[in-house]
This record gives structure tokens, C-alpha cells and sequence, in this order.
């Protein structure tokens, strides 16, 4: 019987790598560098420590030390995690969505928005209520603002096709969900920043909504760009703007079967506080 079992087991193996090993080589460039960011970052919090470098705290977004020399903090804290088990819970968790995310709108729009304003307007909201409401100074990293932010943004295009979901006889409004998930996060993760992820999460409803859509660079700049570069030949994996999936940013998809999407429930971690 034993005998019987093992193929079949061999083969299930041998199917789940196979599927994760084709999904890894599907993901487009900017998805793979900031993955690979994440990883050499945490690579270099081992290694600083041999030269005398804590890059924790050089990278971190800290309130009180905001000013026009260090705002690179604005942009480098996603990056930096608190432990191993952080990076690779927000790894997990933040790949499928932001592999999504490029493969609608294009690389050179994630880049333009990871890079600006989806880290700039939450961090800049954290940094204010903070300092100027709370007159706190709590440090935070991780890439689960970004998490939460992808998540609002999901779930607004979910409630437009699909305003509701009924558990027992309670209608619950689908925008909620991501809402949810950021009060159980801070339940079963103490040392995770609730107000940290609330802030992605407004900002990713903010998007979702249209209001911030403004700020995605236009696509005459983008196609002036990549045609300028030949981005598209050059690089490999790159998603051009006649390659993304639902046209212009914040136009939601006109086909039945992508309208239906609903917000991917991958594993959702907690925003690690600089600390115990």
C-alpha cells in the first residue's frame, strides 16, 4: 500500500514546483527587482552589522528624523524588514499583488508610482499623525503598507461589480474587507503598525476611487519613453504600455471574466514596528 502511495504523492511535489517555478518565471521586471531589493536589503542588515552600519536605522521611516536631508526614508523603508520571518511574510503576501499590479498598468508606471506616490502620501500621512497628532516617534519598515495599499485599491474595483458578500444574514460591503484585515493583522501581530497600514489603505481607496489617479504619469510621456529607449526590446520582462492589461490607470476592465476579480487573499503581514 506504502508502495501505491508514493508516485502519487512524487508527483503532487513535482506538479506544485512545477507551477511555482513557471509562476516565478512569469513575473514581469519590476516585480522581480523589487523582490530582489528586498532580499539584498535584508542581505545587508546581516552584513552592516560587520561594518558597524545599521541599516534598520538608516533606512527606517522615523518621524522625528524627517527633514530635507534624510525624506530618502520616504522611499527606503518598504524596502528594510525587521527579521527574516517579516521578509519573507511581506515577500509572500506583496509579489502576487504587485505582480498583478504591473501587469496591468505597466513597468514604467509602477516604477513612477512605487516610487512616488504610493510611498510618498502614506508615508508623508504616517509622518504627520505621528509627529503633529499622536507626538509619537514610532519607527516602522516593511512592505505591508504597499500590501494594504494594493489591497484598498482591489477592493474598490471589487465593490463596483460586486458591492456586497453575505455571511450568515449580514451583507457585508466588499470596499470593508481590506479594513478588516489591517484590525486582525494588528490583533495577531502586536508589534505590526496599525496606523502604518491604515494609511496604505487610504491611499489605495484614495486610487481605487479615482481621486489620486491624477498623479499616474500620462501615457503619452510613457509610450515617448519607451519608444525613445526601446525599453521593450531591450529589456526582458517588461510589460510596455500596449502590453498592460486594462489600459489606461485607474479605467477598470470591460470583460466579464476580469470584472469578477475580487481581491486576491494572499498571506497579509503585519508592518513590523522598528523594535521588540
Amino acid at each position: 500500500m506504502a508502495a501505491q502511495t508514493l508516485p502519487a504523492s512524487g508527483a503532487a511535489v513535482t506538479f506544485n514546483t512545477q507551477r511555482t517555478r513557471a509562476y516565478l518565471l512569469k513575473l514581469p521586471l519590476f516585480t522581480r527587482a523589487t523582490v530582489l531589493i528586498i532580499v539584498l536589503t535584508w542581505v545587508l542588515t546581516l552584513v552592516g552589522k560587520s561594518w558597524n552600519w545599521d541599516v534598520k536605522t538608516w533606512g527606517a521611516l522615523i518621524p522625528d528624523e524627517i527633514g530635507i536631508a534624510t525624506l530618502y526614508r520616504i522611499n527606503t523603508f518598504p524596502f528594510i524588514h525587521l527579521n527574516i520571518f517579516h521578509t519573507i511574510l511581506n515577500i509572500v503576501a506583496f509579489t502576487p499583488l504587485l505582480e498583478r499590479f504591473e501587469h496591468e498598468y505597466g513597468t514604467l508606471t509602477s516604477v513612477a508610482l512605487f516610487f512616488g506616490p504610493f510611498a510618498t502620501i502614506p508615508g508623508l500621512i504616517y509622518v504627520f499623525i505621528e509627529r503633529f497628532i499622536l507626538h509619537a516617534n514610532t519607527p516602522v519598515m516593511g512592505a505591508s503598507m504597499w500590501v494594504f495599499l494594493l489591497l484598498g485599491m482591489e477592493a474598490i474595483r471589487t465593490y463596483k461589480t460586486n458591492p456586497s458578500f453575505t455571511i450568515s444574514t449580514y451583507n457585508i460591503p466588499t470596499w470593508i474587507t481590506p479594513l478588516l484585515l489591517v484590525v486582525v493583522t494588528a490583533a495577531l501581530l502586536p508589534s505590526s503598525s496599525f496606523l502604518g497600514h491604515l494609511a496604505g489603505l487610504l491611499v489605495g481607496y484614495g486610487f481605487g476611487l479615482g481621486y489620486l489617479k491624477f498623479l499616474a504619469p500620462p501615457e503619452w510621456a510613457l509610450r515617448f519613453i519607451e519608444g525613445k529607449l526601446n525599453l521593450l526590446g531591450r529589456l526582458p520582462h517588461y510589460v510596455s504600455v500596449d502590453q498592460k492589461t486594462f489600459g489606461r490607470f485607474g479605467v477598470l476592465p470591460s470583460s466579464a471574466s476580469s470584472a469578477e476579480a475580487g481581491i486576491p487573499f494572499a498571506g497579509v503581514s503585519g508592518g513590523q514596528r522598528l523594535g521588540p
